[in-house]
């Protein structure tokens, strides 16, 4: 059996800057495992820029952002396999992959950094009644037949979800020839960034229905009409509220969730609001010498922070590796008020590196705020915000000084400043 200091499993953004950092940190024997034809992930069918702004300082595509990452894996000799898919993991490190050339391959390591992505919730995941025409796509899928397989998947669209995905694709769409009817949101906010609500729809006067939701389609072989209704404060479609849109096809932008059943078979802790591993201030999951990052982590609105949340994984490998100590004791890093999760949840104070920075997401948006990372009753740091909203993430650091003598749980809370 051959045996590699660390495993990556994923050879998109997240896998390959993980890979970059193992290196640059002294760690060479190294393989990523990329089930696809080339690396790069989802990146490659993202062909809209916008990626890039925070890492290289400049827009770029999806796929040229990718290429960076690519190249520099490249030059750093990076062993790359691509379609190699993982079958199995187990928690002392060992991993059976199959591939074309090798057939089916077990391998061990001292470190597996998990970058395994995610995938998007069904039409099966909600409620919506009618048959199974054809003409109804999650908006990944329409996204890769229209920019990577060249189809155009129909002329008059309706997109339910206002995730970024739903909206990069109300604007191809429209591009393309198609004609956009709206998008409809359940919640009573976009669950997009400002940006993609600005340039994607109301540069193009696609109507957006917030508090709305489909829940009924129509046709026998192909998609003919869907029913939209509003919903109450509890998601439930309020009756009366019906409307008819006579359409070919539906997409669903209805969210993301982490790829995590290598994870779940092992027995990793798991966090229940961002449905990823929890992981502790190097990105160690709860199985010793096993990591994770990127969209397998947490679902994440920029790639800018899925590349650096992954070098800081492989960063975090690399120390492991080195020095396999034991850390000492450990506290936690809990959501308070208006707080959905955060990432890291895990700091072990008496081994801190670092400054540690934290990645949020808040319940709902709202303005003039403070962020505030309390321990045992002491405000740690408070931050000022005019706005928050959930499409967003946020950031929050912790200098090493201030972590290093902690010994109570830090609880980070967003509040109104009244």
């Amino acid at each position: 059996m051959k045996h590699y200091d660390a495993i990556v499993i994923g050879g998109g953004s997240a896998g390959l800057a993980a890979a970059i950092s193992l290196k640059e940190n002294g760690i060479d024997n190294i393989v990523v495992l990329e089930k696809d034809t080339e690396p790069g992930g989802i990146l490659q069918q993202c062909i809209h820029n916008g990626f890039g702004l925070q890492t290289f300082k400049e827009q770029l595509s999806g796929p040229a952002y990718a290429e960076r990452f690519i190249k520099k894996a490249a030059e750093l000799g990076v062993d790359v396999r691509l379609n190699t898919m993982v079958t199995k993991m187990t928690a002392d490190k060992q991993v059976e992959y199959v591939n074309p050339e090798e057939g089916n391959v077990t391998v061990s390591a001292d470190a597996i950094i998990l970058a395994v992505g995610c995938y998007e919730r069904p039409r099966g995941a909600i409620s919506i009644t009618g048959k199974r025409c054809a003409g109804v796509y999650t908006a990944g899928q329409a996204q890769k037949y229209l920019n990577i397989d060249g189809y155009l998947v129909g002329k008059r669209v309706f997109i339910l979800g206002s995730g970024d995905i739903g909206l990069i694709m109300a604007r191809r769409m429209t591009l393309e020839g198609a004609k956009v009817l709206g998008v409809a949101e359940i919640m009573p906010y976009s669950n997009g960034l400002p940006r993609n609500i600005k340039q994607c729809l109301e540069d193009f006067d696609i109507p957006l229905y917030l508090s709305h939701t489909v829940t009924e389609v129509f046709g026998k072989d192909r998609l003919e009409r869907i029913e939209l209704m509003e919903v109450d404060e509890n998601k439930s479609p309020i009756p009366g509220t019906e409307q008819y849109f006579d359409v070919d096809t539906l997409l669903l932008s209805i969210g993301l969730i982490p790829e995590n059943h290598l994870s779940d078979e092992i027995g990793i802790k798991m966090d229940r609001s961002t449905k990823g591993p929890v992981v502790d201030d190097r990105y160690m999951t709860s199985v010793e010498g096993i990591f994770a990052c990127g969209n397998g982590l947490h679902v994440h609105d920029l790639v800018d922070f899925v590349t650096m949340q992954a070098a800081r994984a492989g960063k975090g490998a690399a120390e492991y590796l080195k020095n396999k100590k034991d850390r000492g004791t450990s506290i936690t890093v809990t959501a308070g008020a208006n707080v959905g999760y955060t990432v890291p949840s895990v700091i072990y104070p008496g081994d801190v590196t670092g400054d540690v920075e934290f990645f949020f997401r808040s319940t709902q948006p709202l303005d003039n705020v403070v962020i505030k990372a309390v321990s045992g009753g002491k405000e740690l740091r408070t931050v000022k915000k005019r706005k928050i909203i959930p499409s967003e993430m946020e950031r929050l650091m912790l200098k090493k000084d201030i972590l290093s003598g902690l010994s109570e749980d830090v609880v980070i809370s967003v509040e109104v400043i009244s």
